[in-house]
């Protein structure tokens, strides 16, 4: 169990740094000569067709990401989540209830920060679930790069925090950001989930069968309205946890995921959705209701939100500080927690899709300033407390 998750934090650390490599360059290139060329990548065409025009898949490559890359993603945060539940840190109440409670008070908190900034602005409201995610492959990717400073029961807890943040993710765009319900996909949908969970009791456990399945799924939900990146939870749940040899399907699955996940998935998925054009934009604009409000949730939300729950915990239900821990250590990594890079771009293109360009702007310059904001200031608080340690 802890190779696992040795492996898991190596991966995500390693991951992060490409991600953090690959969200630079965009911006760059958004912002240089290259900016024309760089907006007709994403608008590169892909159709795929089936049975003539009986069904038609045509999207721009940005879509294509977002949707279909996405998809992988959300799979493996499935498969993580499964794990975690059965064999892993929320396998006990006991265990699991201190991430539990953090992550929902590091919900709550930067969702009405946002929702006290734009109250007053309809559109701006779909925004509210923004600054409600933590982007796990920077924030461990940071702890990684301060090395044993950091003890490892931190990284586990924030492992946890950001796992279950994923599972409240998961839950907020299935039901705030699906649109218009098409009912007959719904309930194709609903048959090849059936399907899965049969696949699952009848104790299958080669993982192509659930593949194919979830690619069927996957254009079920996508047809439907809801969005189509939860097929990829949804097939990850069937994956089964053990087989009679005693192997592990759903570790085997991540393992040979994670790479392509941290390594392709989640940097394209940067490069395609971290461009933005600084070109006219004044200083003002970082004071509007919307980058505002996503920018202290992420900053000022994450921390109260996650350390205040957390400490009501250690005091009132007997929860106690992770092992080897200091308290600023811990409020360091609480923080940390306000990295909301990806998942909140993610929210952000679905709650203002169809809306004014400039919501797109506006989110991913508080999105951006944020998490840099958050990941440097838990940085700091960090190298404070190892260094007042070692003095």
């Amino acid at each position: 169990m802890i190779t696992s998750i040795r492996r898991f934090i190596a991966s995500e650390s390693a991951g992060g740094i490409v991600l953090a490599l690959a969200a630079v360059v965009a911006l760059v290139v958004s912002n240089s000569p290259l900016a024309a060329p760089y907006r007709q990548f994403l608008e590169l065409h892909g159709e795929v067709r089936i049975g003539g025009d009986a069904l038609v898949l045509s999207k721009p490559l940005l879509l294509w990401v977002n949707d279909l890359w996405m998809a992988v993603f959300f799979f493996v945060v499935g498969l993580e989540i499964k794990r975690e539940v059965l064999a892993g840190e929320l396998a006990s109440v006991r265990q699991a209830l201190l991430p539990i409670v953090a992550a929902l008070g590091g919900m709550i908190a930067p969702a009405l920060i946002y929702v006290a900034l734009n109250h007053r602005d309809a559109v701006a409201l779909r925004g509210w679930a923004i600054p409600t995610a933590t982007d796990i492959a920077f924030a461990l990717g940071i702890l990684m790069l301060l090395g044993r400073r950091v003890p490892a029961s931190l990284k586990v807890f924030l492992t946890a925090v950001a796992i279950i943040d994923d599972l409240g993710a998961i839950v907020v765009i299935a039901l705030f950001y699906t649109t218009s319900i098409a009912w007959p996909m719904l309930v194709a949908a609903g048959a090849a989930a059936l399907l899965l969970a049969l696949l699952n009791r009848a104790r299958v456990t080669a993982i192509g069968p659930y593949v194919v399945v979830g690619l069927v799924l996957w254009v079920c939900v996508l047809k439907s309205g809801v969005h189509a990146t939860l097929a990829g939870v949804i097939t990850a749940l069937a994956i089964p946890l053990h087989d009679a040899d005693g192997g592990s399907p759903l570790e085997t699955a991540e393992h040979a995921l994670h790479p392509w996940v941290a390594f392709a998935v989640l940097p394209m998925f940067a490069f395609v959705n971290a461009g933005v054009s600084l070109a006219g934009l004044s200083p003002g604009v970082l004071l509007e209701g919307v980058p505002l409000g996503i920018a202290l949730g992420l900053v000022v939300g994450k921390a109260v939100g996650v350390y205040g729950a957390s400490r009501l915990m250690m005091r009132f239900a007997g929860a106690a500080l992770p092992g080897g821990a200091s308290l600023r250590q811990f409020f360091g990594v609480c923080v940390l927690c306000g990295i909301g890079f990806t998942m909140s771009l993610f929210i952000g293109g679905l709650a203002f899709a169809a809306q004014d360009p400039v919501y797109e702007i506006e989110v991913k310059l508080g999105v951006l300033g944020g998490s840099l904001i958050a990941g440097m200031l838990g940085t700091l608080l960090l190298l404070m407390d190892t260094n007042r340690t070692q003095g």
